[in-house]
């Protein structure tokens, strides 16, 4: 019980940090804060997939695809926000 809530509120927690980044990427348009915002919503589906298991465990090979996925974006938003732009 104890670890089933706890995955429920680091969910929420991270769904929560992804609006946050949402609000950030609609005012501003800056491709960094979706690519954070859709990272820490694939991080809250994916404590969701753990939670909903049967096994309870984290490493099963979903929790690990929806991590890469997440890590990846961030990874990815890194890299965009960090190379040359060309100037027009």
């Amino acid at each position: 019980m104890g670890d089933t809530l706890l995955l429920g509120a680091i969910a929420m927690a991270a769904a929560i940090i992804g609006l946050f980044f949402m609000h950030f990427w609609r005012s501003t348009r800056d491709r960094f804060f979706l690519l954070f915002a859709l990272a820490f919503w694939a991080e809250a589906a994916s404590r969701v997939y753990i939670g909903l298991a049967n096994t309870m465990r984290e490493d099963t090979p979903g929790a690990y695809l929806i991590r890469l996925v997440a890590y990846g974006l961030i990874l990815v938003a890194i890299i965009d926000k960090n190379r040359p732009r060309r100037r027009s």
